[in-house]
């Protein structure tokens, strides 16, 4: 309830805040979930960088002009509002996510990023559209962003797994959500033989 009222009187704050954080704390959960020796902060604090100064602000006044552009919930709103937001907004959002300064975040093969770039798009489609119908339809607009955080939080999991062990295909998403430790673990020896394959080769 205090939540909910932070919100309403700053809104600004409170949405963009709090999925900045939710968004880095999907990276955090996936750092625990494969049980690395030591935690990356530094990777997740430039996740949360860019959450913050770039997808929060994106997303809170985006669902503002979506909001005043087509108002209200009846099913021709929400329908127009869905399509902008899965055409336009969704794929630019991903886009600065693999795109910007993230520290650990290179691409020596542009050909492969954009492939995986494109397949995460297709993945995501299967998911925010869902999540978007939800919010469009039961969140007031001053919670809109908040709750795109909380759906942020289990996406940002998956595309800091995705991007460190997997191709971003709906199968990988769904073994992970499945049985992430055991899908982490079998994405780890295929690296590991590739890379003695790659030596073997090389000598």
């Amino acid at each position: 309830m205090l939540r909910a009222a932070s919100a309403k009187r700053f809104p600004w704050l409170a949405n963009v805040t709090l999925y900045g954080c939710l968004f880095a704390g999907g990276d955090l959960v996936h750092q625990l979930i494969a049980q690395k020796e030591h935690m990356d902060w530094k990777h997740t604090r430039n996740v949360a960088i860019v959450a913050i100064s770039f997808q929060g602000n994106f997303n809170y006044f985006w669902l503002r002009a979506l909001e005043r552009r087509f108002p209200g919930k009846s099913a021709g709103m929400v329908f127009r509002k869905l399509l902008l937001d899965q055409s336009f907004a969704s794929p630019l959002a991903t886009s600065v996510f693999y795109t910007g300064k993230m520290g650990s975040f290179h691409f020596i093969h542009v050909k492969g990023y954009r492939t995986e770039s494109l397949l995460r798009v297709k993945t995501g489609l299967m998911y925010w559209p869902f999540m978007q119908f939800l919010n469009f339809v039961l969140m007031p607009l001053y919670m809109r962003t908040a709750f795109m955080g909380c759906c942020a939080f289990l996406w940002a999991t998956f595309l800091c797994f995705s991007r460190q062990n997997g191709d971003g295909t709906a199968g990988v998403a769904f073994a992970f959500i499945m049985d992430p430790r055991k899908t982490l673990e079998e994405m780890r020896e295929a690296r590991l033989a590739r890379k003695k394959q790659k030596t073997q080769r090389e000598n």
